[in-house]
């Protein structure tokens, strides 16, 4: 199966949880994997880029669900933000930027997962 587009992700997944993309790698990436297959959550990821009012700028994995059944066991163990791509994506471009309204902070532990130490600069 080839890659799936954007816009087709929005509308067969449109649960989607946002968490920061340093914060989905490395063995962190082995737990989301596992917590997912163990409870028969199917979901796909994308990215998108968070921009604050102050110009800070910061890349997301969205972690796209087809219902919402499915979204929130995951955001309950691992936290996040609910993500919307119609109301959340610049003027609801497939790939279009993450308007934020609140005030920037760096996120190094969401649930049980933690920003590695050599992502920590």
């Amino acid at each position: 199966m080839g890659e799936v587009s954007y816009s087709a992700i929005d509308r067969a997944y449109p649960y989607q949880v946002a968490l920061p993309d340093d914060i989905c790698c490395m063995h962190n990436l082995t737990l989301i994997m596992e917590f997912c297959e163990t409870r028969g959550l199917h979901h796909l990821t994308q990215h998108v880029t968070a921009v604050w009012p102050n110009g800070k700028q910061e890349h997301y994995r969205l972690h796209c669900f087809a219902d919402l059944a499915s979204a929130e066991p995951f955001r309950d163990h691992f936290g996040g933000v609910m993500f919307d791509p119609k109301r959340d994506r610049e003027n609801s471009r497939a790939r279009g930027a993450w308007h934020r309204k609140d005030e920037y902070k760096r996120i190094l532990e969401s649930g049980p997962l933690r920003v590695p130490e050599i992502l920590r600069v």
